[in-house]
């Protein structure tokens, strides 16, 4: 199970002149004031080239793509259509209308490895917090035609903020009922980023997803990360390594 959101919307709108200023206005007024050509965004292949690779993640961590199996898997519905975009997030679906996708996952564990010389009891608890340790994060990697990414990111932060009571995710079969949303850790890369914690445990087995999403020019990096001991912290360093890569 995985969760977050982000949302929020920017637009742009630009000031007309009077017929006075238009007929006054030099041809290299007018070729300043022109609008830059909307940005084309990357397709499939080019985002491939871009995600994190096993030789640029930090150490002792696993790289690894998705199966076909959990590809198929991937579809997500939610009781609540103002939380799409925070199950998209959860989900490695993307956001908005994109022209292109590209996803891995990433593992690691806060954990160490006992000395070969500790005694039995300290190897036991050094192996307990491997496990405990353990955490996972889905990579998500979408582009999007001119401002197609602000706009999906704004409904992401958007989403969080109105999701804050909770939802219930649907994903393979299996119903989650997620308790609250709540902000998560800053996060500072990219243009813009936004970080949202989705618990869904209860009093037996404190469980929460973070949700990550980072806007680079007109690419999101989307990062859904799980722990099995409960709250993941958040992958400063796999975040860092993904959102270098996009330039």
């Amino acid at each position: 199970m995985t969760a977050s959101a982000l949302s929020l919307a920017v637009l742009a709108t630009a000031c007309g002149s009077d017929k006075a200023d238009k007929a006054d206005a030099k041809p290299s007024d007018a070729a300043a004031t022109s609008a830059a050509p909307a940005a084309k965004g990357k397709t499939d292949a080019e985002l491939a080239a871009l995600l994190l690779t096993q030789a640029e993640a930090p150490k002792d961590s696993v790289v690894k793509a998705p199966t076909a199996a959990q590809l198929a898997a991937l579809t997500a519905t939610t009781d609540k259509a103002e939380c799409k975009p925070v199950v998209q997030a959860a989900s490695m679906a993307p956001q908005g209308t994109s022209t292109g996708v590209a996803r891995t996952q990433v593992g690691g564990t806060s954990g160490k490895a006992a000395d070969p010389s500790a005694s039995e009891a300290d190897k036991l608890k050094a192996g307990l917090e491997m496990l405990t340790g353990a955490t996972g994060t889905s990579v998500t990697l979408t582009s999007y035609d001119g401002k197609g990414a602000a706009e999906a990111f704004a409904a992401f932060k958007t989403a969080g903020t109105a999701c804050a009571g909770g939802y219930t995710m649907t994903q393979d079969g299996e119903t989650v009922k997620v308790n609250k949303v709540t902000p998560g850790e800053a996060v500072a890369a990219g243009d813009e980023a936004a970080s949202f914690l989705a618990d869904f445990g209860d009093a037996e087995a404190p469980m929460a997803a973070q949700l990550i999403v980072v806007r680079k020019g007109n690419t999101l990096a989307t990062f859904s990360v799980q722990n099995v001991g409960g709250k993941p912290a958040l992958p400063k360093d796999v975040i860092d390594a993904q959102v270098k890569k996009l330039g």
